[in-house]
């Protein structure tokens, strides 16, 4: 059996992605022009104006990065405010999470987001719990410090340098709120006003989120999926697959699977819900996929079928994904048993290692490394099968 990526289609929320891309530019081009004609000196010699466009481009990445933390911060003050606890928080690859009630800095990166702030829920009341202002916490921040943004240039209109990059914060804050605000699936993730939007649909949803969020408790805590409640671990109905939020435990389910080593019936699941006309986020699926190889290659090791799953989309994604152990984990893998090259499989070993030492879920390496002992295990098998 074969799968193959879907060709992506173009979805009105990329199309807003896009006009909004393009307004930014158009503004800041705006802003430029009018910060060099600030300058009392019309005539600025080529290091000047060199010097100046530099300090404007750093300006320009300190309103991004500094809108990014709000946003984040967003998130963390709008959850502990409705009882959520402290689990991490990320800014690009750069993460603090709690661990036996101290921080501990580690490093995490995830395709299609700039920072993820993680907290554990409070415990559900007749289904329930408060997840809105925790979702949109980050919007309604970004909001926040855009009119402080704009309201700090307004009274600085004359320092040149400072007043622009206050202003590209201020604009930059209102453009992060509409971005993350409004319900928008974003191709390898959904934003806050998507998740939350679903969420309100069903109570399924809900508990959906709260298994979710819960997972990731245990996981800080060292418990691996294998070891969790098995309730938690379900295949949705295909109508609740068409909610992100509970078509995240279908996912969820596969992943215990493989950390039980049952990966003939992993690789069924994953083929299921990947042909399944489903609401599950673009990385879950590209993970999946990359689980699925794994499958494949300690069982049948079918050529042509791993080439219809590693194609030029999912190679992307790997090479986005290289420093993620599970990634990691399929490379080394595909590099041993597929293209029998132990120089390039004991290079990416040393890789997975390198991450393991700041991953920040050592229940996840713990279950890595036992799935790259068994890669090893199976090529010893494979020689001696050798004619």
């Amino acid at each position: 059996m074969k799968i193959k990526n879907k060709k992506k289609k173009i979805t009105w929320q990329q199309y807003i992605v896009v006009v909004f891309s393009v307004l930014l530019g158009l503004v800041f081009s705006i802003l430029t022009d009018n910060y060099f004609e600030s300058f009392t000196t019309t005539n600025l010699l080529f290091d000047e104006f060199l010097i100046k466009l530099g300090l404007l481009s750093i300006g320009m990445c300190i309103a991004f990065f500094v809108q990014i933390i709000i946003h984040e911060a967003g998130h963390l003050i709008f959850g502990l405010l409705t009882g959520y606890r402290y689990i991490s928080f990320r800014i690009g690859s750069f993460m603090w999470v709690k661990e036996n009630d101290r921080i501990h800095f580690k490093r995490l990166s995830l395709a299609g987001t700039g920072g993820q702030c993680l907290m554990s829920p409070p415990d559900m009341i007749d289904g329930k719990i408060p997840y809105i202002l925790y979702n949109l916490g980050g919007s309604f921040m970004n909001i926040i410090f855009g009119l402080v943004f704009l309201g700090l240039y307004q009274f600085l209109k004359d320092i040149p340098y400072l007043s622009v990059t206050l202003l590209i914060a201020s604009i930059v804050g209102f453009a992060s709120a509409l971005l993350n605000g409004i319900p928008m699936r974003l191709g390898i993730i959904d934003n806050d006003g998507y998740n939350a939007l679903s969420l309100g649909k069903s109570p399924e949803a809900l508990r959906s989120f709260w298994i979710q969020i819960k997972v990731n408790e245990q996981m800080t805590k060292g418990v691996r999926l294998k070891d969790m409640p098995e309730e938690w671990f379900i295949v949705p109905s295909e109508d609740g697959m068409k909610n992100s939020m509970t078509a995240a435990r279908g996912v969820f389910t596969a992943n215990r699977m493989i950390d039980e080593h049952a990966f003939g019936e992993a690789q069924e699941l994953m083929e299921k819900l990947l042909k399944m006309d489903s609401a599950i986020v673009g990385l879950h699926r590209n993970l999946m996929q990359c689980d699925i190889v794994f499958c494949e290659l300690i069982d049948k090791n079918r050529e042509e079928y791993l080439d219809a799953i590693l194609d030029k989309q999912q190679k992307k994604f790997i090479k986005q994904m290289k420093n993620f152990p599970s990634v990691i984990r399929t490379e080394f893998a595909y590099a041993l048993l597929a293209e029998d090259d132990d120089l390039k499989a004991g290079k990416i070993k040393k890789r997975f290692e390198k991450c393991a030492l700041s991953y920040p879920y050592q229940s996840d390496i713990e279950s890595e490394r036992e799935l790259i002992q068994i890669a090893e295990e199976w090529i010893i098998v494979k020689v001696k099968l050798a004619p």
